[in-house]
C-alpha cells in the first residue's frame, strides 16, 4: 500500500517532534521530512514531493500566509494549517483557508491534548491527500442577492435552513451565505472546526453577508435574517418552544469523530422543524450528516447536496446520496438560489 507522504513545516522543534512521533504510529502515513521555516520547507517540497504539507501560520523569516500564497501559485499542494488556539490564530487561519489551505488543526495545549490532536491530525491528512486542489484562486464575494427576492420571502418566518460542512466548507459556506437576502429564513450551521476558530469565522462571514452571522450561544433564537454557527468543540441542537425555534449548545461525546457533528444538528432539525426545514450538506470527508439528512427527508424536509465537481472533498454529500437522502445535487454556486426557490 502506498503511504501518504507528509512534510511538516513548523518553527517549533517540539511540534515537529510530536507530529512526527504521532504520525509514525499510522501504517498509511510517512513523514518524509520536517522544516523549521518556509525557506527550508520550499526546498524540501521540491526535493521530496510530499502529498500533504502541514504549515504553521506564525513563523520567523517568512510567515506561513506569505509562503502559502506562493506555494498555491507555483506548486499547489494540499496544505493543513497548524495554528495556536488564539484570536490572532483564528484570523490567520481564515485567511489561510481563503488562500487555498484545505483544513486547519490546532496546536496541542491546555485542554486540547496531544492524544486529541493526533487522532484528528491523521484523519485530516488522509482527507487532504484526496482533496481537489485548484491552486491560487482569486477570492471574491460575489452574488449578494438583490432586493427583488427579498420581497418574495416575506412569509418565511418559521422556515429553518440547516447546513453541514467539513473540509473545504469555509469557502463553500461563504458562497452560500453571501447570497442570502436580509430576510432569509433562520439558518443553523455546523462546520467542522476547532474551538475558538469558529468565533473568527462567524465574525468574518458577518462582515461579508447581508444577513447577520454569529457564533451560537446556548438558547439563541433562530430568526429570519440570522445564521448561527455552532461553536467549535460543542454540539448544536435545534429546539422549539411554541412558535419559537432556538438552539441548545452542549457538550457530549464526539459523533463521527466530530464535535460539533452535523448529524446532531440534522436529527434535531428533523424532529422539531420537519417539513418546515431545508437540509444542505456541503463538501467534506466522511459520513457525518448523511443519516441526519435522511431523517430530515423522511420528516418532510427538502434536501440539497453539493455536487462532486464543486466539492473540495466529495465525501459527506456522497454518503448522503448513497442513502437517497439528497433530493437535489447541484454546484455550490447554485445552492443559495435553490434554497430561496424551495422556500
Amino acid at each position: 500500500m502506498k503511504k501518504i507522504k507528509v512534510l511538516i513545516i513548523d518553527d517549533s522543534a517540539i511540534v515537529r517532534k510530536i507530529f512526527s512521533q504521532e504520525l509514525s504510529k499510522c501504517h498509511d502515513i510517512e513523514v518524509v521530512g520536517t522544516a523549521p521555516d518556509p525557506f527550508v520547507g520550499r526546498d524540501k517540497i521540491v526535493q521530496l514531493n510530499p502529498d500533504v504539507v502541514t504549515l504553521d501560520v506564525e513563523m520567523p523569516r517568512m510567515d506561513g500566509l506569505t509562503f502559502l500564497k506562493k506555494l498555491m501559485r507555483y506548486y499547489p499542494k494540499p496544505v493543513i494549517v497548524v495554528s495556536a488556539l488564539t484570536q490572532k490564530g483564528g484570523k490567520l487561519t481564515l485567511e489561510a483557508l481563503e488562500f487555498g489551505a484545505v483544513d486547519v488543526i490546532a496546536k496541542p495545549g491546555g485542554s486540547y491534548s496531544v492524544e486529541n490532536m493526533s487522532a484528528q491530525l491523521a484523519e485530516k491528512i488522509r482527507t487532504a491527500s484526496r482533496a481537489r486542489i485548484n491552486g491560487n484562486k482569486n477570492v471574491t464575494h460575489e452574488g449578494v442577492v438583490s432586493s427583488e427576492p427579498i420581497k418574495a420571502l416575506g412569509q418565511t418566518t418559521h422556515k429553518i435552513v440547516a447546513i453541514g460542512a467539513s473540509t473545504g466548507g469555509t469557502e463553500a459556506l461563504k458562497k452560500v451565505l453571501a447570497r442570502m437576502p436580509v430576510n432569509a429564513p433562520g439558518i443553523v450551521v455546523v462546520q467542522h472546526m476547532p474551538a475558538n476558530f469558529t468565533t473568527a469565522f462567524a465574525n468574518r462571514l458577518n462582515d461579508l453577508c447581508q444577513i447577520r452571522v454569529k457564533e451560537a450561544q446556548d438558547n439563541d433564537s433562530v430568526m429570519p435574517g440570522t445564521a448561527l454557527i455552532a461553536p467549535g468543540n460543542f454540539h448544536m441542537i435545534l429546539r422549539r418552544s411554541g412558535a419559537r425555534y432556538y438552539v441548545q449548545v452542549k457538550d457530549g461525546p464526539m459523533i463521527h469523530h466530530q464535535r460539533p457533528a452535523v448529524d446532531v444538528l440534522f436529527k434535531s432539525t428533523a424532529k422539531y422543524a420537519g417539513p418546515n426545514s431545508i437540509g444542505v450538506i456541503l463538501t467534506g470527508m466522511g459520513s457525518d450528516g448523511a443519516e441526519g439528512m435522511l431523517e430530515m427527508k423522511n420528516a418532510g424536509a427538502r434536501t440539497i447536496g453539493q455536487d462532486e465537481q464543486s466539492c473540495v472533498v466529495y465525501g459527506m454529500p456522497k454518503e448522503a446520496m448513497k442513502l437517497q437522502a439528497v433530493e437535489k445535487e447541484i454546484p455550490i454556486e447554485k445552492i443559495a438560489d435553490e434554497i430561496i426557490r424551495m422556500v
